[in-house]
Formats: C-alpha cells, structure tokens, sequence
C-alpha cells in the first residue's frame, strides 16, 4: 500500500475518475489541460473541497471516505498548500505569514520556528518585509516556507512557479529540487509545464476531463505514451498512423504510407492492425553531409525542410518527407549542426528514425 492513496469520482459539477499514489519522499506532478480537473483534485485531499464518492487515506488514515460517512475537515489535514497566488496575507511580515500556519506549536518556539525555516528557503534576513516589499520568487519562498510550518504529512504545490519569470522560475526549480530530496514527505505538484514536471517529479501522472490516462516516470510517459490522447497531451508532435506487418518469421514492419520501417517486436498486436505510432525527438538522427554514419541506413526518411526555428543554442527542425509530405517530421540539432549542414527551408534532407525509438500504440477497442 502507498503511503498517500486517492480516488474520486463524480459526474458533475467538475467531472471526475481519478486515482492517485505516492510513496514517502516521492513527488508526483498532475499535467494537463485547463479544465482537466488538477486543481479540484488537490482541493478535495486539503479538505477545501467536496467529491461524491471516494476515498483519501494518508499514512494510512482515512481523510475521506463516502463510503464510510468520513470527512475530516481541512484544518485537522497536516497538508502544506502552495497556492498559485501564494495567498500571503498583505499586512503580515514574512514572519508573521509562517507563524500563522503554526497552530500546533507552542508559543515560546514560533519565533525561532519561523526564522529557521524562511533561512531553509533563502529568505534569511528578510523576515519583517511584507508581501509588498518582496518579489514574487521571495513570496513563493515565504508560502514555501509556510507551507512547511504545519509539519505537514503531504505538501500540495498548485502552479507555484507560474507568476514569475523564467529566470526566477529556473532558480526555483533547483531550490525546490533539492528541498524535495531533503523531506521525507510525498508531494503532489499542478502543473501546465512538461519541462517542470520533467525536472521536478519523480512520476507524472496525465489527466483529462477527470480521467487520469496514465502515469509513471516523465520520460516514460513523455517517450511512450499509453494513447493517442495522452501522445497529444504531452506535447509528442511526432505523431502518426501506420499497419503492422510481418513480411518475413521474426521481422517487425511498420507500414507509414507506403514506407516499411523497421521496428521493436510488438507481440501482442496480430499482423495487418492499424496502429498509432510516436517517435519523440530524440530518436530522429540527421544525416550529415560531412560524415555519413551507419545510423543513417536504419529507417531512412528522405524530404524537404520546412522551417528551422533557432532558440538558443538549438534549432528546431520541421522536414516534409518526400513520400508523405503531408505529414511532417519535427526534431532538434545543436544550432551550429544546422548551420554546417545548410539546413534552411526548401533544402533537401533526410532523417533516420531509430527502431528503439518507435513507440506502437495499440488502439483501444472504441465505442
């Protein structure tokens, strides 16, 4: 049994079929659109919400169970919450926004509680500045640092990064990473950021409309997707369609529009299924004009670049392949690749893509 177990459902006022785990010191990131229900759901483990039926058990206590008639209400719930707005109170200083999450505590300690948490987050020396007087990475700081003040058995993070910029955020990204590492307690984290969630969490789980469509390692979903749906949702733009065949004892094909590509062993889908098919960025190889490789004979897909897209030091590639230019291939080199091999629209290209990077996905029987 996980230490934190949720699931909820309900048809309205915010569809829900969701069901959550995590394990002690794990950090578990909730991707997916607006409206996919992150938010409800974090509410309703806090106690700052109602669902209809279901059950969320922590450290093995029942915080909510329909079944059972249980409810306990938010403030007896040891859970830290960072909301999106931080929801500092204007008129406090940074110290006296901590010290009100410390109920449990006894007086004579809340002082020194305070201070040594706020210096946990780099905010030493800034204890009597109000919310006003500091930035937005400092009041994310101050409602992590409160958060932390209830000793709370599970922390809640609802897009805490989003109201600063990317500098601040990337900043954050690392004091929070190691903050993670040094608690011994689960975190749930809301988030509309792939590369976010990829560097914070531990696993990933997708929702959509309520419905939670997979979870596991971020690369693992990111790379191998369980659906389409969730393919679309995690942003894999190389997304296709294509027919397994197996035109010989022991060999796998995938047939892309006429195309035969060489494949990992899918057994469990009959010769001839129409299938989906990923393959995510990093397994697209450029051919080098300058220095043929021997990867370059493994899936080859030749064609026409569209558009090269330079952020930084990467250029990202859009080709049309020759055979299917309807259907375009995206993938990214370093910048000075694209630039020692001509890349530019209308020049012609061609790409490998790598068998172990092909990810089949078995469609669902549909309604």
């Amino acid at each position: 049994m996980s230490f934190v177990e949720v699931r909820l459902s309900q048809d309205e006022p915010v569809p829900l079929d969701a069901a959550l785990r995590l394990d002690r010191a794990e950090v578990l990131a909730l991707v997916g659109p607006s409206g996919s229900g992150k938010s409800t759901i974090l509410r309703a483990i806090a106690g700052l919400g109602s669902v209809r039926t279901g059950q969320i058990a922590v450290g093995g206590t029942r915080w909510f169970s329909s079944d059972a008639g249980i409810f306990v209400p938010a403030r007896r719930r040891r859970v830290g919450f960072v909301f999106q707005n931080y929801a500092l109170f204007p008129h406090m200083t940074a110290a006296e926004n901590v010290i009100a999450a410390m109920g449990h505590v006894a007086k004579g300690r809340r002082a020194a509680r305070a201070a040594e948490l706020l210096e946990r987050v780099h905010m030493g020396g800034l204890e009597a500045r109000r919310p006003s007087e500091l930035s937005g990475g400092q009041q994310q700081r101050v409602a992590m640092a409160r958060a932390l003040a209830r000793d709370p058995e599970l922390l809640l993070l609802d897009e805490p990064f989003s109201a600063v910029d990317r500098s601040t955020r990337l900043r954050l990204y690392r004091e929070v990473s190691v903050l993670c590492r040094e608690l011994d307690t689960p975190v749930i984290l809301v988030t509309h950021d792939l590369e976010e969630a990829a560097l914070l969490a531990s696993r990933m789980t997708v929702l959509h409309e309520g419905r939670t469509l997979q979870s596991g390692a971020p690369a693992e979903v990111m790379t191998r997707p369980a659906t389409a749906e969730v393919a679309r949702l995690v942003n894999v733009t190389n997304l296709f369609e294509g027919t397994l065949v197996r035109p010989a004892a022991g060999e796998e094909r995938l047939d892309w529009r006429g195309l035969r590509l060489e494949v990992a062993r899918v057994p469990e889908v009959p010769d001839g299924t129409r299938v989906d098919w990923v393959v995510p960025d990093g397994f697209v190889v450029l051919h080098r004009r300058d220095r043929p490789s021997r990867g370059e004979r493994e899936n080859p897909v030749p064609g026409r670049v569209e558009a090269v897209v330079k952020v930084g030091q990467l250029a990202h590639v859009t080709l049309r392949p020759t055979h299917a230019p309807e259907l375009p291939i995206n993938f990214s080199v370093p910048a000075h690749v694209a630039e020692r091999n001509g890349l530019a629209p209308g020049v012609e290209a061609a790409v490998s893509l790598l068998a172990k990077g092909i990810h089949v996905i078995p469609r669902s029987p549909r309604p």
